[in-house]
């Protein structure tokens, strides 16, 4: 019960934040506008992005919901069934949800998903904070397997 309770308020916060970063952007700029956030840094860009990661398999929405349902459905079977008491591993796939559900939503309610995130120092696709998330938890998740191998 306990660790039911700390996923909902973890990936709660964490949605909860992604949801409000993507409702200021669609508020604060106009489509396709560039605001810079940390000169030569961070820049703020409102995009609709109907594909994946560098806009691929644009319109596929189809294909999304099947992955972000796999990939969820892996990720809360792997918090609940496979207990190693492991922290690192649990706030791993606390991002992991929390990315999937925070795109996943988008494109329900949307059909595209919102990015905002312009790396201005670097040739680099467009991102918004649930994609933030998703590399974060998969980075952290694997540190986890690599040193359970270990």
């Amino acid at each position: 019960m306990v660790k039911t309770i700390k996923l909902v308020i973890s990936v709660g916060l964490l949605l909860a934040l992604d949801q409000w970063v993507k409702f200021w952007t669609v508020s604060h700029l106009q489509l396709g506008e560039i605001k810079p956030f940390i000169k030569g840094v961070v820049s703020l860009t409102y995009l609709q992005n109907s594909g994946a990661a560098f806009s691929i398999l644009q319109h596929q929405q189809w294909f999304f919901t099947l992955v972000s349902l796999v990939v969820l459905g892996a990720a809360l079977y792997y918090y609940f069934k496979r207990d190693t008491g492991l922290w690192l591993k649990e706030l791993a796939l606390m991002f992991i949800i929390a990315g999937g559900l925070g795109n996943f939503s988008d494109r329900l309610r949307l059909g595209y998903v919102i990015d905002m995130v312009h790396l201005d120092f670097i040739d680099f696709a467009i991102f918004n904070v649930a994609d933030s998330y998703l590399c974060i938890g998969v980075a952290l998740l694997f540190i986890v397997l690599w040193k359970e191998e270990v």
